[in-house]
């Protein structure tokens, strides 16, 4: 497998918000060195725990710090905009950064019902996403009728992160399929992917299926290290099930100072066993058996933990468990 990075761009209390956003760049730039093959950015609104609410403006800073590394999006809500929009931001950032760009789409709307007015979305809005992408391709491959500039020299990949409906929609179109959440651990996960394979149908952008899974996870040197490098994001997800509120990271050691309720607890439990945290050995084997249940293509790793330079350092060594699986 391939080995490509989601960075979210998540706050940290103790920095300014926009702080998120510089050490995202940071991380591009140290995911380049250690010969990731992607970086990916993520598009969040009115979310206190992620900065990153516009994925082609961080992806134009991205480009301007790294030479080599595919950027792109995990991925832009196809709901939130106009295709002629989104074909214009990324052709732009195709001419600067030429034969680097990717483009993954999703159909997520606002999470909230505030933030989806402000969004000018309705739950009961219909489903547009397939008409969007077709309308988006139509714009990227220059056979709509209108012509979005600038145009192009290398082909933008679209990617649609893909639940249960979107995989077969993406089979439909001839599109590679990113699979990460609830999806990808499902026991039926290997029947979905296979009826993806199976129906696929290749496009001018694919001429085969492809699957890129996205997973949580971080390295250290033991199982009980990793367990606390993945608490911060544990608990961020645990405690917005109680406040609505997806919020910023928070050091271990404040963590654990907090009152912790029974539900609380098992809910940050339910998220760590999700997450591929350990050893290098035991990522080792959970990645085995993960691509053994996928046969993914491509692992699109999105790790968060509060400590940045624990952070830096399980990337560094997920790149060598990957290198030494090739």
């Amino acid at each position: 497998m391939k080995l490509s990075m989601l960075d979210r761009s998540r706050t940290r209390t103790g920095y300014a918000e926009g702080a998120a956003l510089t050490h995202t760049i940071e991380r591009a730039v140290a995911a380049e060195r250690l010969g990731y093959h992607r970086f990916w950015v993520a598009e969040h609104h009115a979310v206190p725990g992620v900065a990153s609410g516009s994925p082609p403006v961080l992806l134009g800073a991205l480009g301007a710090h790294t030479s080599t590394i595919r950027l792109g999006s995990g991925g832009v809500m196809l709901p939130h905009h106009q295709p002629l929009v989104v074909a214009e931001q990324f052709l732009m950032l195709e001419a600067l950064y030429p034969g680097r760009l990717d483009l993954g789409v999703g159909r997520t709307l606002g999470f909230t019902a505030p933030v989806r007015r402000a969004l000018r979305q309705d739950l009961d809005d219909p489903d547009t996403f397939a008409e969007d992408i077709e309308e988006l391709r139509g714009y990227l491959d220059r056979t709509a009728a209108v012509t979005a500039r600038p145009a192009a020299a290398h082909q933008i990949p679209i990617f649609v992160l893909a639940t249960g409906r979107g995989l077969a929609l993406a089979a439909k179109l001839g599109l590679p399929v990113v699979v990460g959440g609830p999806a990808l651990y499902s026991p039926r996960v290997g029947e979905l992917l296979g009826a993806y394979r199976n129906d696929f149908r290749p496009s001018a952008q694919a001429s085969v299926p492809s699957v890129t899974v996205s997973a949580d996870v971080l390295v250290a040197d033991t199982d009980a290290e990793a367990a606390e490098l993945a608490l911060p994001e544990a608990w961020a997800m645990a405690r917005s099930r109680q406040t609505g509120q997806f919020g910023a990271l928070e050091p271990v050691s404040a963590i654990r100072e907090q009152t912790w309720t029974n539900q609380l607890r098992e809910r940050v439990e339910a998220h760590l066993a999700r997450t591929t945290a350990g050893s290098p050995d035991t990522v080792r084997r959970r990645l085995d058996r993960l691509a053994e249940s996928t046969g993914a293509d491509e692992l699109l790793a999105f790790t968060s933990t509060y400590d940045r330079d624990a952070q830096l350092a399980s990337d560094a060594a997920l790149a060598e468990i990957m290198t030494a699986r090739v």
